[in-house]
Order: C-alpha cells, then sequence, then structure tokens
C-alpha cells in the first residue's frame, strides 16, 4: 500500500500550496480510526476551491481513502470537533511531508490543548448534554422508556468527552477508555447503567439523580466560556444578542438549553424588561452575582 500511495503523496509534496502529509495505518491502531480503510492519507494545503475533497482507492485487496483538506476547515474541525476522527489523525498520524514543520507544529498544539481552545469545546459538549439529558428527563416521565435509556446513554457519553477535555485531552473515539483512566465518577455512572441488575426504569431514576448532582458540580467550569462572554457588560443580554455573537456560533444549536439550564442552577439570572404589551415582557440574562 505505502508504495502505491507514494506517488500520490509525493505529487502534492511537490506542490508549494501543501502545508503537510500524513498517513496512518489500519493495523496501528484499529478500524475505526481509519473508517473501515487500510490506510489514510491526509494533505493538508492552505487553499482550494474544494473545502474537502475525499478520494477513495483500491489496489491489490487493501484500501485507502485521501482526504485533502482546507487549513482553514481543518482547524474548524479542531476547534469544535466538527471532525473528530481528523484530530485522531494529526495525533497518531506518521508525517512524511512538513513544510517549515507546519505539522510538528500542530501536533504541539494538540497536545497541549490551549486554554482557550479547551473552554470552547467544553461547552459545546456541555450544550449537547444539557439538551440530551432534558430530553432523557421528558422522556422518561412520559413513560418512553426505551428511548429515555438512549438519551441517557447519549448523555453520558457528552458527560465523558467533557471529562477527557477538562483533564486537558482531546476526547478519542474510544472515549470510555480515557474516562477509565482519568474520572472514576463517570466511568461508574456509565457501568452503572450497562451493569445494574436494577429493573431498566429504575436505573433511568437513579441515573437521572446521579447525572444531575455530577452536572451541577461541573456546570461552572464547561459553561466558563459564555460565562466570560455574558460577564464582559453589566446590562443584561437578550438571546439575540447572545446568540450574534461570533464565538457562540460554535454552539448556537444548543444556547437555548445550555441557557434555559444555567438560570435553573442559579449562575445566570432572567432579567424582564417591558414591552409595548403591558402584559408581556422581554427575558434577557445576566451573568448572577456571587
Amino acid at each position: 500500500m505505502e508504495n502505491f500511495l507514494r506517488p500520490i503523496y509525493q505529487e502534492h509534496a511537490s506542490n508549494s500550496n501543501t502545508l503537510g502529509i500524513l498517513t496512518i495505518e489500519a493495523t496501528q491502531f484499529d478500524r475505526p480510526l481509519t473508517d473501515g480503510f487500510d490506510s489514510i492519507l491526509l494533505i493538508i494545503v492552505r487553499e482550494q476551491a474544494n473545502n474537502w475533497f475525499v478520494k477513495h482507492y483500491e489496489v491489490d485487496g487493501g484500501t485507502a481513502a485521501l482526504h485533502l483538506v482546507k487549513e482553514e476547515i481543518l482547524m474548524e474541525w479542531i476547534d469544535t470537533s466538527g471532525y473528530r476522527r481528523a484530530v485522531e489523525w494529526i495525533i497518531y498520524g506518521r508525517t512524511i511531508y512538513d513544510r517549515n514543520e507546519y505539522v510538528k507544529q500542530l501536533k504541539e498544539e494538540l497536545r497541549f490543548f490551549p486554554e482557550d481552545k479547551r473552554d470552547l469545546r467544553k461547552i459545546i459538549d456541555f450544550g449537547k448534554l444539557v439538551k440530551s439529558y432534558s430530553e432523557a428527563k421528558l422522556l422518561y416521565d412520559a413513560g418512553e422508556i426505551r428511548d429515555a435509556h438512549s438519551k441517557i446513554l447519549n448523555s453520558l457519553h457528552y458527560l465523558a468527552r467533557l471529562s477527557v477535555i477538562d483533564h486537558g485531552y482531546y476526547p478519542e473515539v474510544t472515549v470510555w477508555n480515557q474516562v477509565k483512566n482519568m474520572d472514576l465518577e463517570v466511568y461508574k455512572l456509565y457501568e452503572s447503567l450497562l451493569d445494574s441488575n436494577e429493573s431498566i426504569e429504575k436505573r433511568i431514576e437513579l441515573m437521572l439523580i446521579a447525572m444531575d448532582f455530577v452536572m451541577n458540580n461541573r456546570a461552572h467550569s464547561a459553561s466558563k466560556h459564555l460565562l466570560e462572554i455574558m460577564d464582559k457588560q453589566e446590562e443584561p443580554w437578550s438571546y439575540a444578542s447572545i446568540k450574534a455573537i461570533t464565538d457562540v456560533q460554535h454552539y448556537t444549536y444548543d444556547l437555548s438549553a445550555i441557557l434555559s439550564y444555567l438560570v435553573e442552577k442559579g449562575f445566570v439570572e432572567v432579567v424582564l424588561l417591558d414591552t409595548k404589551n403591558p402584559a408581556v415582557f422581554q427575558r434577557t440574562y445576566r451573568v448572577k452575582e456571587k
């Protein structure tokens, strides 16, 4: 496979637009990391008309996938978990071409995981956690037990990812292997849901209580990105004004769920403003003073 791929990446290496090329073999790790292919070839470029170009190959019974990715899109994936595979390819991939140590510096950045990027990633996963957990509660109360169980499992997954990020690492596909070595509290929740002898209804009931406690303890750290933005002004924020902030765009679909949770738990308070109709008030938000 290496001999087959060499002419492909050598052609790109000679292009001044190419920043770096990495390869990863399924035999090095596992099939999930390579999307079922025997080899992945990741080529990072400064500019190209197509932000992300993919081509699949087969030779002598082996398979390979080429991913030609624009640097801007790759950085967005890294910052927002837009495509988690790409992050792992950079972390674990073997560098076969590196212009001006671009790939080396990128690997170092991923290893150190800067705090500002960590805070953004935390609130993105926290938003998904809050929404999934809220849906689990509603489904449980409605008697939709199996759907509630599915949502609880999703919630645990986001909680696991949040825990890994909090410890300064990027969540991997095998996130529970990471959590087992970092956060036994969260790992025990996962075990309890899967291995308990209780009925499924009782397991969900207990899990909702336990997760509420864990989430509440981690809410301030997880929502730091949003709270710091809101704390920059004394005047209350309308929902539209928060939603319009560029840095909030990465989690705008979960923003309403995040704000509702932060209000419920006392991190944010609601300020009612008059409207033209004396019976109707506009809800605005500000960080609650401690």
